[in-house]
């Protein structure tokens, strides 16, 4: 750990990224392994679980290194998700932004886009999606809903992957 103080600060956003990439690569291969041993609804189910997990601690170290205490609302649940692993490597966005409500939409997903480019069929992650994303937005806010407006296997527009809908509940 010493090493990386000695690190310029492009050497550092390298790394970030790259371990990102790695965390994904992992993601997706542990997946594929239970996906071939077990077959689709057990790797679905399987990562769904795992991400149920995964989600809050991501959600609870990102708040704790940004100093955001729980119950911080839609403006506190956006600053997470701008910190999370997929935000170093996938283009999101925020829309329809309020104090009470919010919109985001991933643009390009690392996954998603390679499949794509490999001739194959959109991952069907609309159900670990939910877990994740309900998660994850609960952490931050046990007030915050979410909705999911569209994620594979549904069809979606051309301008995104998935959207979803983040709506603080009084």
């Amino acid at each position: 750990m010493r090493l990386l103080y000695k690190l310029s600060k492009e050497d550092l956003i390298k790394i970030i990224i790259d371990d990102a990439k790695n965390w994904l690569a992992h993601d997706g291969v542990w997946f594929q392994a239970v996906e071939k041993r077990y077959g689709m609804d057990a790797a679905v189910e399987a990562d769904t679980e795992a991400w149920s997990y995964f989600t809050v601690i991501e959600a609870k170290r990102i708040m704790e290194r940004l100093g955001i205490k729980p119950g911080g609302g839609i403006p506190a649940l956006i600053e997470c998700l701008n910190h999370r692993f997929y935000a170093r490597i996938n283009l999101q966005e925020f829309i329809e932004q309020s104090d009470t409500r919010v919109v985001f939409r991933m643009l390009d997903c690392r996954v998603q886009s390679t499949r794509k480019r490999k001739g194959l069929a959109d991952h069907p992650c609309k159900t670990v999606g939910i877990v994740e994303y309900s998660e994850f937005a609960k952490t931050v806010d046990s007030r915050i809903a979410t909705r999911c407006i569209a994620c594979p296997p549904d069809n979606h527009p051309e301008e995104f992957w998935c959207a979803w809908e983040f709506s603080l509940e009084r």
